[in-house]
């Protein structure tokens, strides 16, 4: 991935407590903010109880761990678990995972708004304005500028060249050498390049963002947060957060000096460590945030190395010796059931709302405008009573930086519905009839010996087996040992079992086929019905991929764009944008994608449509439904202009050659002036051999490279 050395991220200056011990628990307002963060933590804490059932039963069904609530009898001897919720999630995950990375790029993009504010959303110039001059001379609406018969820019009621020099943004520099032949809008005749300056800062911040996503292991943040929306229900990341990255780096002399760089940073939140607002329905509604952390004593000493945690602080949490302990999931998670001492601290990290004059109390710098304000929005750390860390929420707009998409949708919960609750009944229903067929199998698949020992000598070994002789003393022949056999149905039981895995099937929307199940009857036979069943499936993960793209993918892309537009003082990268999640768009299987933007691209070819299709976002599509970057393929907006001049350079329009006579060679469709040899054009030798006229861009058979694409 590329480092930007010129990029640097500065940060506006945020107000945080100061680092004074006198300061520290004895200050009655640390107190009030440590009480509030408990108050808030233990609140959530409370409210989600239910969903930590929920959530401990799902992980006991995907390990196949009966709870303490199964109750098994004497009579039942098998203790199997089959673990169909294992499988169900694991071909959940794996879809969402197959749709958002097939492409192996961020499903997210850059694109400018519909009305583009402050900078022209397209500009064309003529290579060649004498060639047409009905087509130069053309009104275009809302276009400030027209070329005239001299091929340089008119201005239309007062507006002067400065206005679109100003809607050109920093491009101004690069259309330098054809400001002369600059106009807005779109060029419609086969010599006039049109660029979209908006598209420009669009596409370059696409580039810094993904640049960012991938440096930071967003990809890999992704996966885990998808595993527990498909598992538990619910996914949760959050970002980005300004970190010190360290490049490798020697010098010369082979020593080891590294690059540090401020980077932006995303990262995964497991749900078991997630206190939301209990009476938040979703992340928009959340008025505060706790986030439990397990640290190690190294772990919280590295925090004195990032911004405004205050290091005396710190320093007494450490003191104070470890704090964490295990909750009751914990412990029910653990494999090893002896309970070993933890040696970590327990961490809170609060987002939300306090009170301003708390902020006051602690000689925080309020900005004039919030100083009127109730309440101020803030982040603090708590760690053994000690407040480490609080500043001012340093994001604008304000925001809570958790993102938390549902795997299925509960409107009446912060939490949703994963995979492993939907088919927790069939699961129950599935190990009951396995455990019974079993259990008949072992009883039906043995004799039942009754004994009657009046008939038999006394003091005999009553075990059975192959050659064993029992002395008999009275009673007919047969009577003292008989056996007893039981009906075999484990096959009735094995067909309420399938009932069951057909439940489980439709309470998922995952079919036993789609993660490979044999043995599949009626239209799934053949390789039509095979697809029109894989179809139907796909439907089922439609909705989870765009609670992807409305709840996780939509709100990180924004939250990326905004951190780089405070934060990133590169001009090249602003404007007027907008964020589009691209995750449902993957659904469509690119073979099909790359069929239709080839049947559009056939139809726009045709020369009275193809002033109404943005070829170079046709050509850039057709890279991706190839699985392609388009970046690499398709030329920069100073490329394409570069290379029209060179391509224009290298083929200048051939001048009438002159007899020397001075006479003009013929024209179409005309008879040559006598004693003029004519260019020979049967292949038998004799003629001349003609300059032809290169196509011009946009022409039939013109090979260059002048898409219109940016980078």
């Amino acid at each position: 991935m590329a480092i930007d050395d010129d990029t640097q991220f500065e940060i506006d200056e945020v107000s945080a407590i100061d680092d004074i011990s006198a300061k520290a628990n004895a200050d009655p307002a640390v107190g009030h903010i440590i009480s509030l963060v408990k108050e808030k933590f233990h609140k959530a804490e409370d409210a989600r109880q239910s969903d930590e059932e929920r959530w401990l039963k799902a992980y006991r069904n995907y390990r196949g761990l009966y709870g303490p609530d199964v109750q098994f009898t004497e009579a039942e001897k098998s203790r199997v678990f089959i673990k169909v919720t294992k499988t169900k999630t694991l071909a959940a995950y794996g879809q969402i995972v197959d749709v958002l990375f097939g492409s192996a790029k961020f499903p997210l993009s850059i694109d400018p708004t519909v009305l583009p504010d402050g900078v022209a959303e397209s500009v064309y110039f003529d290579t060649n304005p004498q060639a047409d001059p009905s087509a130069s001379k053309r009104a275009i609406p809302d276009t400030p500028y027209l070329i005239g018969d001299d091929g340089k820019p008119t201005p239309v009621e007062g507006i002067t060249q400065d206005d679109l020099e100003g809607r050109l943004s920093y491009l101004k520099d690069y259309l330098a050498p054809v400001a002369d032949k600059l106009a807005e809008g779109a060029g419609t005749t086969q010599t006039q390049i049109t660029f979209h300056p908006s598209m420009v800062a669009a596409k370059k911040m696409e580039k810094k963002i993904m640049d960012q996503l991938d440096e930071s292991g967003a990809n890999k943040q992704l996966r885990h947060a998808a595993f527990e929306m498909a598992l538990f229900g619910t996914g949760i990341m959050k970002g980005p957060f300004a970190v010190d990255k360290e490049y490798p780096k020697w010098n010369e002399e082979g020593v080891y000096e590294p690059l540090i760089k401020t980077v932006p940073k995303t990262s995964n939140v497991s749900i078991w460590n997630m206190y939301p607002d209990p009476d938040a329905k979703n992340m928009d509604e959340a008025q505060y945030v706790v986030e439990r952390h397990k640290m190690s004593r190294s772990e919280l000493r590295n925090l004195k190395s990032r911004p405004f945690f205050r290091s005396n602080a710190l320093d007494n949490a450490i003191e104070l010796g470890e704090s964490y302990d295990r909750k009751y999931w914990e412990e029910a998670m653990v494999d090893n059931e002896t309970h070993s001492t933890i040696n970590r601290y327990e961490v809170f990290e609060f987002w939300g709302y306090v009170d301003t004059e708390v902020l006051k109390d602690h000689d925080i710098d309020i900005p004039p405008e919030m100083k009127d304000l109730e309440q101020i929005s803030v982040n603090i750390w708590v760690c053994n009573d000690q407040v480490i860390r609080m500043v001012m929420n340093p994001f604008k707009p304000v925001r809570i930086p958790y993102y938390a998409v549902p795997y299925e949708l509960n409107p009446y919960s912060f939490f949703g519905v994963g995979i492993a609750e939907n088919m927790d009944d069939t699961q129950t229903l599935m190990n009951g009839f396995m455990r019974m067929a079993i259990d008949n199998a072992a009883l039906s698949g043995n004799l039942i010996i009754e004994v009657d020992e009046t008939n038999l000598v006394p003091g005999q070994d009553l075990a059975v087996y192959p050659g064993k002789v029992f002395r008999r003393q009275g009673g007919a022949p047969g009577q003292a040992l008989f056996g007893t056999k039981f009906p075999n149905v484990a096959g009735e039981n094995m067909q309420l079992f399938d009932k069951a895995r057909v439940l489980a099937d439709e309470s998922t929307g995952f079919p036993s086929f789609a993660h490979g199940q044999t043995g599949i009857q009626g239209v799934g036979r053949t390789a039509s019905g095979i697809s029109m069943l894989m179809s139907a499936a796909n439907g089922s993960i439609r909705n989870v991929v765009k609670n992807i793209d409305d709840y996780l993918l939509a709100p990180i892309g924004k939250a990326f764009f905004s951190f780089n537009m405070q934060f990133d003082f590169n001009p090249e990268i602003k404007g007027d944008l907008e964020v589009k999640a691209q995750g449902t768009e993957s659904l469509m299987a690119n073979e099909v994608r790359s069929q239709r933007l080839m049947q559009f691209l056939g139809v726009v070819s045709n020369p009275v449509l193809a002033p109404f299709a943005k070829m170079d976002y046709i050509v850039r599509e057709i890279a991706k439904s190839m699985d392609l970057d388009p970046d690499k393929l398709t030329n920069s907006l100073a490329d394409a202009a570069v290379q029209a001049e060179l391509l224009r350079a290298m083929n200048p329009e051939p001048q009438p050659q002159m007899s020397p006579e001075g006479v003009p060679p013929p024209q179409q469709g005309g008879q040559p002036p006598a004693g003029i040899q004519v260019q020979d054009t049967t292949g038998s030798g004799g003629g001349q051999i003609g300059t032809g006229t290169a196509p011009l861009p946009d022409e039939q058979g013109f090979t260059g490279n002048v898409a219109q694409a940016v980078g």
